[in-house]
């Protein structure tokens, strides 16, 4: 049953134009920000997201979503889930790995991991 919901959301949100990856019950949605539009397209993207799982009488965990901007320039905006805003925070573990907000740590950790990957394989 849990992959006919997964395989309906990553249809809904494959029409959107943000990338998304789905992991067991975690859902990561990300976009590069060059104009307002990509902010807009963004939240609007949460909104289907939401609406979605109220559709299913899925519950949507607000209280462990985040927005993590990477990079020098920062979209001042606000994202938000049934109109509470969601915390923006400086860095996030995923799968093991912290993922820093500055983009110059960023490329350090990306390197890193690839010359692991290189070893362990």
């Amino acid at each position: 049953m849990f992959l006919i919901y997964i395989n309906d959301l990553a249809a809904l949100l494959s029409r959107y134009n943000v990338k998304v990856k789905l992991f067991a019950n975690d859902v990561k949605l990300y976009v590069r920000v060059v104009s307002n539009v990509d902010v807009t397209q963004l939240q609007m993207t949460v909104l289907a997201l939401t609406s979605w799982a109220d559709y299913w009488q899925l519950s949507v965990s607000v209280d462990r979503c985040r927005v993590l901007h990477i990079g020098k320039h920062v979209a001042a905006t606000t994202f938000t889930i049934n109109n509470i805003p969601l915390p923006v925070i400086t860095s996030y573990r995923d799968l093991g790995t912290i993922i820093p907000v500055n983009y110059h740590r960023l490329r350090i950790v990306m390197t890193l991991l690839q010359r692991l990957t290189t070893v362990l394989t």
